[in-house]
């Protein structure tokens, strides 16, 4: 690549954290947890995909910028005191959320896949990277509150989006050989639009097969 690779904007990555540790917050006072709970699985889905990538995918270059960058922690406390105080009236910033929710995630999937680019992982390990990035915070959230992962179960389409963005970052990049930062804009947009029509239309994954039609007895 011969340009620059491409940041996420300070504001922009602080308030998709902002918002995806609001979600985990949210779903701590929905399940009745106390504050201590509430917070850790705001912190778990905030912090939790970026976390994964470092920690698992990507370890040995430097300590992960989410802990040794105060402000990430400081915007999982913000999620945790917002949902605290405004939880009741959610249903009015629903749509704000999934916006942010919707640009978010094609950001991390870009930001995620070139990281592992970065790392010198294949391409299609790269893609497995920038997934992890986008939803690892809910699925690390779902295993942790002991729940079966909502990106395993028939649902509207989500972590389909992050693959297309993922997908469409590498495509840009090593086919199309465009600089990194427009690479990224172009997959950002096409998670964006996707996952809000997946929103506004329904568009949901459905199972393969219905357990009980499955005979898996030897």
């Amino acid at each position: 690549m011969s340009e620059a690779w491409f940041r996420l904007p300070v504001w922009f990555d602080h308030g998709a954290t902002f918002a995806f540790a609001l979600t985990g917050a949210l779903a701590g006072m929905k399940r009745g947890y106390d504050i201590v709970g509430v917070f850790f699985l705001a912190l778990a889905t905030g912090l939790g995909g970026g976390l994964i990538r470092d920690g698992v995918f990507l370890p040995g270059l430097t300590a992960t910028p989410l802990l040794t960058d105060p402000r990430y922690l400081q915007m999982v406390i913000a999620a945790t005191a917002v949902g605290a105080l405004f939880g009741r009236h959610v249903p009015r910033v629903r749509r704000v959320v999934a916006v942010i929710d919707a640009l978010g995630l094609g950001a991390y999937a870009a930001f995620g896949t070139q990281k592992a680019l970065q790392y010198g992982l294949a391409a299609p390990a790269a893609v497995l990277v920038g997934v992890i990035n986008a939803v690892g915070g809910g699925l690390l959230r779902d295993v942790v509150t002991r729940e079966e992962p909502l990106v395993f179960r028939p649902g509207q389409f989500y972590v389909l989006t992050a693959v297309a963005g993922a997908v469409t970052f590498v495509f840009c990049t090593a086919i199309l050989v465009l600089p990194p930062t427009l690479a990224a804009i172009i997959a950002i947009a096409l998670t964006f639009l996707f996952r809000i029509l997946a929103i506004l239309f329904n568009w949901r994954t459905s199972a393969l097969a219905r357990p009980e039609e499955l005979d898996l007895t030897p």
